[in-house]
């Protein structure tokens, strides 16, 4: 099945820790981006800001992704790069504490970008 609201994908996901991971994903990013939206886009869940696409983030078999992430500083690229699955994306590995500080960073770093055109 193909998920047509973030309701319905949160539901469809693995196990009951990975549904629980995804909802707290799915606030902190809610309450993180101003006047956040959302929708599915691509089959992941999107977090819109203005109308537009701003990060989607999806659930998979061993790790939860997040894209796309935007470069930044020396500082920024030394706490993303261990997650960093490809130029433009992050894999959030199930089996180790989920990193909140870096979540935080990339969405504070893509907002900035957003607002400032």
């Amino acid at each position: 099945m193909t998920a047509k609201t973030v309701d319905e994908y949160v539901a469809a996901a693995g196990s009951d820790e990975v549904r629980e991971l995804l909802t707290r994903v799915r606030e902190r990013l809610r309450s993180t981006v101003p006047d956040a939206g959302e929708t599915i886009s691509y089959q992941m869940p999107t977090v819109t800001m203005d109308g537009t696409a701003l990060l989607y983030y999806a659930a998979w078999k061993k790790h939860l992704g997040v894209y796309p992430v935007p470069f930044g500083d020396a500082a920024y690229e030394e706490l993303v790069a261990p997650y960093r699955a490809a130029k433009d994306s992050v894999h959030f590995p199930y089996r180790t504490p989920f990193p909140w500080d870096v979540l935080d960073r990339i969405v504070t770093l893509a907002v900035r970008r957003r607002l400032s055109g």
